[in-house]
């Protein structure tokens, strides 16, 4: 598989990441089994899809102990990328950005994961109690005591509403100049499909001119860009999307002509290829510094995700896509 690199330190990756999230949270609860997402991981290792990415707060803590059995055989394979700054409690979630905490989250992640050193640390929300720059600086002692070999941060919303006139992610470029004069970001993560692709516009510019890599969050629309999903099919009460906008039984309808333009560029390289790999194909010819990280728990899924590397869309693929509708909410 094609090799691409993860900010300034050049950590090698795998071209298409794993997103090891809906094997434990926020996804169908019954579809959940340990054992067939291990196998998940370990096909994706297997195809060169190194980047595993998981957080503490998935499950809460089972997400990082399923990565941690497969790293306990096979460390040497994987780019291990977790995240620290969410609690998870009974019905809220709260952002933690104190040092101590931060500190003591490393130690049990690394514990968890079963590793010495955690490859991607990334900074999952900021503590609005808490000056960034010193929970940053937290993490940037990771570093130098060797437990995490760079740092990276995840986006907030692509809109900052207390702004008038805000660009999508300005309060994120914000808080990333910020911690830039504390320790060098390697990475940030944010949202980036077809139909979400607002990061475009200054994130990843932001990132491509600095040198830091870009992981692309739900590239496949939590999904709906696979062409899997039937419009009022319905969601189990714990499943994410059973409260997204977008996936209501009229949205979903809506927003067909997304998944009918991947088709029909699918068609045009053969019988085999999927819309959800020209979807990643997408994001992946978005820029060398950019690596999608589709979440899944099934060896298919991983297999025909990986298959995206190998797929180079045309000018007019990429033109077409371009033109594709944009999608629609039912807050739109």
């Amino acid at each position: 598989m094609e090799r691409r690199t993860i900010g300034a330190g050049a950590l090698a990756v795998g071209a298409v990441g794993l997103g090891c999230m809906p094997m434990s949270w926020s996804y169908s609860a019954s579809r959940q089994r340990g054992e067939t997402s291990l196998r998940a991981v370990h096909r994706a290792l297997d195809l060169g899809s190194t980047l595993l990415d998981t957080a503490d707060m998935y499950g809460p803590f089972t997400n990082e102990l399923l990565v941690g059995r497969a790293l306990k055989e096979r460390r040497a394979d994987a780019f291990v990328s977790t995240k620290v700054g969410l609690l998870v409690g009974d019905q809220h979630i709260v952002a933690n950005g104190r040092p101590g905490y931060v500190r003591r989250a490393c130690d049990a992640s690394l514990r968890r994961l079963q590793t010495d050193v955690i490859d991607l640390y990334q900074l999952h929300r900021a503590d609005p109690e808490v000056p960034v720059e010193e929970t940053w600086g937290a993490m940037a002692e990771l570093v130098r005591a060797g437990k995490v070999r760079a740092l990276g941060l995840c986006a907030v919303g692509a809109h900052d509403r207390r702004r008038s006139g805000a660009r999508p992610h300005d309060g994120t470029i914000r808080r990333l100049e910020r911690v830039q004069q504390v320790f060098p970001v390697s990475a940030v993560q944010a949202e980036l499909s077809v139909w979400s692709p607002k990061a475009l516009e200054s994130l990843l510019p932001w990132c491509a001119a600095r040198g830091v890599g870009f992981l692309a969050a739900m590239p496949l629309g939590n999904g709906f860009l696979t062409g899997t999903l039937t419009p009022g099919q319905g969601f189990e009460p714990d499943d994410l999307r059973a409260r997204h906008p977008r996936f209501t039984a009229e949205m979903m309808a809506a927003n067909q002509p997304i998944v009918a333009g991947l088709r029909r560029v699918a068609a045009r390289h053969g019988e085999q290829v999927t819309a959800a790999q020209v979807a990643l194909a997408w994001v992946l010819a978005q820029g060398r510094h950019v690596v999608p990280v589709p979440g899944t728990k099934q060896e298919r899924w991983v297999t025909e995700n990986a298959g995206a590397a190998e797929l180079r869309l045309t000018a007019r693929d990429l033109a077409e896509l371009g033109r594709l509708p944009a999608a629609r909410g039912s807050w739109d």
